[in-house]
């Protein structure tokens, strides 16, 4: 993958590339334009911050659907 004009390789297990893929698609954008975001703003390596932000994207999508559901009236 490049990032930055850099190539560089990135190691993660299957399913966090097709949650990274899905996200950068509901984003509009590429997955590795969404790649260099994470970068931009990672403090550890790039898998962890991946990883990291996979995380904070599911539980941001929790709480939404959380918030989306009333309670019924009996």
């Amino acid at each position: 993958m490049t990032i930055h004009g850099h190539r560089t390789s990135v190691s993660l297990e299957g399913p966090f590339w097709e949650l990274l893929d899905e996200m950068a698609a509901r984003q509009g954008q590429s997955l590795a334009s969404l790649v260099q975001a994470v970068d931009r703003k990672r403090e550890g390596g790039l898998s962890s911050a991946l990883r990291l932000y996979v995380l904070a994207e599911l539980k941001k999508e929790t709480a939404a659907d959380k918030t989306d559901t009333k309670p019924l009236d009996h």
